[in-house]
């Protein structure tokens, strides 16, 4: 008999069960999960999904359990997920004992004793697993499972991975009502659908105390990443099956490799892609590289994700942030310069800030005026050596893992004015009255007079063609 294997995804933490399309949370792919799933399957086996998004409720997932009597069941964890996760395991052994229990992911990577806690999981992969969790089904399935519990996960090589398998997911949404054309949800005007995300490397080289040393445990110190040629090759087989008009690269930092950017860039005009695109990037590349933006907004960069974080030069050196508040400003400049839209991500409440150094990234974000905001309350994340600075002098207010999440709606560390912070939050989107003017005069342009620009200089262009061609130029 073949060895039946079920991946779960358990990303309930933002929207809840029947969430699927509602935005980002729930209306991405994991592709943790969907690159297991594509080298498990090139390995033999058969492997299916149950995404906690598209269920009704808990007794929906004891159902799908019960009905499809996988093997082997596989969870994937971030910190913010660890309850769902946990209870979609102690649920697979109630149904059945024998049912083997895998979990990976960052969190069992980045605090492995909490998860190995819980006996009702059997093994724990940290690291990365698209080796490791192949050749962990092939013993199961051999009768030869692995005496040890915790596998240390292998680095594979990125170019000699399968594509990722978009369709796991998207054949259990559909199961769930979601009818859209686009593989995943759109979430910016900028970027149509139908819409896709993408992911070039793992990695990040930068030491920031909020994120390192998290990311080197998970990927190791240097960045790896797929070849350019790889990731255009996945385009097309995207462009053939979906038919895309727009994507999203994931990755922390895209642009911290220019010659690797140059490549792609050349290689995406080449193969004549013209869909537009969003990506990660960071305010001292783009102030030291505005060579390399211009080349990317002319191939189809239409914004960058900017971690800002703070206005403030002695905090952003505090969470070694390598960059400073006119860097940030700079940044902003060059991306105005190529059209490049700016999603600013920031941070208020940090550890040893005061209420004047909040100030300063408020009147930085009004200077930079970004396109996109996306403030976060400070939240102490496990692997971080912000977070264990939050544990050794005692800061930290996380009491459950559902306070992850870095939405700003509670305080995450003592000695915060949340009252302020709450002040702070919606005064840091409130635009000068110059830039509201300025926005709105935009939007009237792109509404009324560019369209009949358009069609003026079409129509221009349609009379030359007539008038080459010898005949009436009444167009």
């Amino acid at each position: 008999m073949r060895l039946r294997t079920t991946l779960i995804y358990p990303g309930i933490a933002g929207y809840g069960f029947k969430s699927v399309g509602k935005g980002m949370e729930a209306g991405w792919i994991s592709h943790g999960l969907a690159h297991l799933s594509s080298a498990a399957k090139v390995q033999g086996f058969d492997v299916d999904l149950i995404d906690l998004r598209a269920l009704d409720g808990w007794d929906h997932f004891r159902s799908e359990i019960t009905d499809r009597r996988p093997d082997v069941i596989g969870v994937t964890m971030m910190s913010v997920d660890y309850d769902p996760a946990v209870r979609c395991i102690n649920i697979v052994k109630e149904v059945n004992p024998d049912i083997v229990t895998v979990i990976g992911g960052p969190h069992p990577t980045l605090d492995l004793e909490e998860v190995a806690r819980n006996t009702d999981v059997d093994y724990i992969i940290t690291r990365e697993g698209e080796i490791t969790f192949p050749r962990l089904l092939r013993a199961i399935e051999e009768g030869n499972p692995p005496r040890e519990r915790v596998l240390i996960g292998e680095k594979p090589n990125l170019d000699e991975l399968s594509f990722p398998d978009r369709e796991l997911f998207l054949n259990e949404w559909r199961k769930a009502g979601y009818t859209s054309d686009s593989p995943e949800v759109p979430f910016v005007l900028e970027l149509p659908a139908p819409f896709v995300t993408i992911i070039a490397g793992r990695g990040c080289k930068y030491n920031c105390s909020f994120c390192q040393p998290a990311e080197r445990q998970l990927f190791g110190r240097s960045v790896r990443r797929r070849s350019p040629s790889n990731i255009v090759a996945e385009l097309e087989i995207l462009r053939s099956k979906y038919h895309f008009a727009s994507f999203m690269f994931h990755d922390d930092t895209l642009t911290g490799d220019k010659d690797w950017v140059v490549e792609f860039c050349h290689l995406y005009q080449e193969d004549g892609f013209i869909q537009p695109f969003f990506c990660q990037s960071r305010a001292d590349i783009i102030a030291r590289n505005e060579d390399m933006v211009k080349l990317m907004a002319e191939t189809g960069c239409r914004g960058y994700f900017i971690g800002f974080e703070s206005g403030n030069d002695r905090v952003l050196k505090f969470i070694r942030k390598g960059t400073t508040r006119a860097i940030n400003i700079q940044a902003a400049r060059v991306c105005r310069r190529h059209g490049i839209k700016i999603w600013a991500n920031y941070m208020l409440g940090l550890p040893t800030e005061t209420n004047e150094e909040v100030m300063d990234t408020i009147s930085m974000l009004k200077e930079i005026d970004p396109d996109y905001y996306s403030p976060a309350f400070y939240t102490p994340h496990p692997g971080s050596d912000l977070y264990e600075y939050c544990l050794e002098n005692d800061l930290s207010l996380i009491t459950s893992h559902d306070q992850y999440r870095r939405n700003p709606t509670e305080v995450k560390i003592k000695g915060q004015d949340y009252l302020f912070l709450k002040w702070a939050l919606e005064e840091s989107q409130r635009r000068k009255p110059i830039n509201r003017i300025r926005r709105a005069s935009a939007r009237l342009w792109q509404r009324y007079a560019r369209p009949r620009k358009i069609a003026r200089v079409v129509a221009r262009k349609l009379g030359s063609l007539v008038v080459g061609d010898g005949r009436r130029a009444e167009a």
